[in-house]
């Protein structure tokens, strides 16, 4: 697996010529994909205690708890096109993307002195997230613009597997922090924020702004063409094909809450579902990237919605063991490894180069509303007809979503390798 053993390292040219040959992945990919760890590291760090601290030391109802994580995994949908859109239009995508994670970096300040005010830490919340949803699209429009055409997937799976170790180490060092010093939430806080800071001093000193196939003369896109992208015919077939499999995929957090009920294990060990899954994506992500590279991006793709099967079928066991917890959770790490980073190089192999980050941003944002939706039916269906008939109920929506977006897939695909 591709390792990174510090910045100054990679800037050595023997040492990243030697690194170049076996993945030929650029030197900006790998910046990108340490900002990203830095950055993830600081926020997984937050995710993990934040429910602990809210609810354990500042009395949070349950309804309060509810509002402030539906704010802190919502509202970074918001603004995904919007920053998109500007990264095209000012021809500044390390900029916007500089300014995402500023703010997510200026929240983890805020979290710091905030102290135990329930409205002004739902208020840093929704700062942190709009700083997410503001970096993420132009962030992915400097990885593909650095990237060569035939390689898209390779690099999404080295920033990929990049970032899911932050997603990994984030948990372990909130965990490590609060085990030496317990309660001490304002420590986890603090080193939160270093994180933060140095991942965006990562940015700033050592990813290049300009990447080798970024536009560099024209005319600036306009809002309008940006928006023609739902309707573009090479592009709205992802955007469909997209949209539907991610209404038919329940969210990683619902499965963890179906696997927990159904072997009823220490609910204290539930974060450590995450941790196992991160592992899984961190391992598949880079060869996945390169699979899809060989062999086509829609067959992984598409393989990849299927490993979800096998999280349904442990979901509907009337009897469950770790065996099938860890096959449950290996699937679900293999399937955001062959999902998440191939479908954004799709996106990124079928854009023109002046609407990157905007189409990116359409894409991230269709399917997280998409997501949003699945879970809002599965928690209704769970409630109504119990677990098992709810996984049924998706599984058939699943096979059905899959069937629809091969040929949409395949001609999207086709566009790419035309134009």
């Amino acid at each position: 697996m591709y390792q990174v053993e510090a910045s100054k390292a990679l800037l050595k040219p023997r040492l990243w010529a030697a690194r170049s040959a076996r993945l030929r992945v650029p030197r900006n990919v790998v910046m990108l994909g340490l900002v990203s760890l830095l950055t993830d590291v600081s926020s997984e760090m937050v995710a993990t205690v934040l429910p602990l601290y809210l609810v354990f030391s500042l009395g949070a109802s349950p309804l309060v708890f509810g509002a402030i994580d539906g704010t802190y995994r919502g509202a970074a949908a918001l603004v995904q096109v919007a920053s998109g859109f500007a990264s095209d239009r000012w021809r500044r995508p390390k900029g916007v993307a500089g300014l995402g994670y500023g703010l997510s970096a200026l929240g983890k300040v805020a979290l710091v002195a905030a102290g135990n005010t329930l409205g002004g830490i739902g208020a840093i919340v929704a700062v942190d997230r709009v700083g997410k949803g503001i970096r993420t699209a132009p962030r992915d429009a400097l990885i593909s613009l650095s990237s060569a055409k035939d390689r898209l997937a390779t690099s999404f799976g080295v920033h990929r597997a990049m970032d899911s170790a932050g997603a990994m180490l984030g948990p372990l060092v909130a965990f490590g922090i609060l085990l030496v010093a317990p309660a001490r939430f304002d420590a986890v806080f603090v080193v939160s924020t270093l994180f933060a800071i140095l991942g965006l001093a990562v940015l700033v000193l050592n990813v290049q702004g300009k990447p080798d196939r970024a536009p560099r003369d024209g005319a600036a896109p306009s809002f309008r063409a940006a928006l023609r992208l739902v309707i573009e015919p090479r592009f709205a077939p992802l955007l469909i094909a997209a949209a539907g499999l991610s209404i038919a995929s329940v969210s990683d957090a619902m499965i963890y809450v179906g696997l927990q009920r159904s072997i009823d294990f220490d609910p204290a060990l539930f974060p450590l579902l995450y941790v196992m899954t991160a592992i899984a994506f961190m391992g598949l992500a880079i060869p996945v990237g390169q699979l899809a590279d060989r062999i086509g991006k829609v067959p992984v793709l598409l393989a990849g919605q299927a490993l979800l099967f096998v999280a349904y079928g442990v979901l509907m066991m009337s009897s469950v063991g770790y065996l099938a917890l860890a096959l449950s959770l290996l699937a679900l790490g293999g399937y955001f490894a062959a999902t998440e980073g191939v479908l954004t190089a799709l996106a990124g192999a079928l854009l023109p180069e002046r609407l990157q980050a905007s189409g990116i941003g359409l894409l991230i944002t269709v399917i997280s509303l998409g997501r949003l939706l699945s879970s809002l039916l599965f928690g209704a269906l769970w409630f109504a007809v119990g677990l098992q008939a709810a996984v049924i109920c998706f599984a058939a929506a699943l096979a059905l979503a899959i069937a629809l977006a091969a040929p949409l897939l395949r001609r999207a695909q086709s566009a790419a390798l035309d134009g």
